[in-house]
């Protein structure tokens, strides 16, 4: 029997859930009301107060992941060190939150700092008071960096657990101190999984709705919330359809970037590690 008998049904599915489904967004997308080809949807976006959601999902997920870069970056290295005899076990605990349902973290986060979590218990005891941490920025953001941190070490830990501790000891031998061996063999070394790291955290973040929405108790809309809003509430599946497709330009954009950076894909293989 030939091998393409066995894709068979792998293509029926994917032609099901994944070619239909992205034809009927590009339909929806390029047509209004009257079922006539029109521009009027991505026109629509490009008015002040949907320019201005993109604008701040943006702005959050770019703080978002500058944030996990920092935390994440330091981790990644410690974790890939020679001298890191318990790595696997580390990593293992990194991963265990992950197998938890998204909406059950988030949740658990609304515990620690809600008006009488654990935080803020703890400012009590120690004099600074109670303080309003839920339903602002700060808590978006705090969720944000909590679910897609993984996101950002995994890759970084990837490539550099795989890269040859030779280069360190050569650069070692010629003089280099530990500050120039970082920055002339390690960081570049790193480079492919900072850039899918950076990719994996990013456009999550953008098109994130569950955590702006408890975390922030609505106020803050961002661009994953504007879509839903467009399909689930209002019932404007084509202008919904056209942000969609926004948002899938941008996607492929950012893959085009990882692409062209690490052709190999050996960043992506952290993926596998959760």
């Amino acid at each position: 029997m030939k091998r393409s008998f066995f894709a068979a049904p792998y293509g029926l599915w994917m032609a099901i859930f994944t070619i239909v489904p992205i034809f009927l967004i590009v339909y929806y997308a390029f047509t209004g009301w009257a079922d006539g080809f029109t521009l009027e949807n991505f026109q629509l976006f490009l008015e002040p107060q949907f320019v201005a959601i993109l604008t701040f999902s943006l702005w959050m997920a770019f703080l978002c992941t500058i944030l996990c870069l920092l935390v994440g970056y330091p981790a990644a290295l410690f974790l890939s060190s020679r001298d890191m005899k318990r790595a696997s076990t580390i990593v293992v605990l990194f991963v265990i939150p992950m197998w938890m349902n998204f909406l059950l973290r988030t949740y658990a986060m609304m515990t620690l700092l809600e008006d009488t979590g654990l935080i803020n218990r703890f400012l009590e005891w120690i004099g600074i008071g109670r303080q309003k941490l839920m339903y602002t920025e700060g808590a978006v953001l705090l969720g944000m960096v909590y679910n897609f941190l993984p996101f950002m070490i995994f890759p970084i830990y990837t490539v550099l657990s795989k890269s040859d501790n030779r280069l360190l000891e050569a650069a070692q031998d010629l003089g280099a101190n530990a500050f120039k061996t970082f920055c002339r063999v390690t960081l570049p070394l790193s480079l492919p999984g900072v850039v899918s790291g950076i990719t994996m955290v990013f456009m999550p973040a953008v098109t994130t709705f569950v955590i702006p929405r408890l975390l922030g108790g609505g106020k803050f809309m961002m661009f994953g919330d504007l879509i839903e809003n467009q399909f689930l509430t209002t019932g404007n599946w084509n202008f919904g359809s056209a942000l969609s497709l926004i948002m899938m330009a941008l996607i492929l954009v950012s893959l085009s970037i990882v692409n062209r950076v690490d052709p190999s894909g050996q960043a992506a293989e952290g993926g596998g590690l959760w």
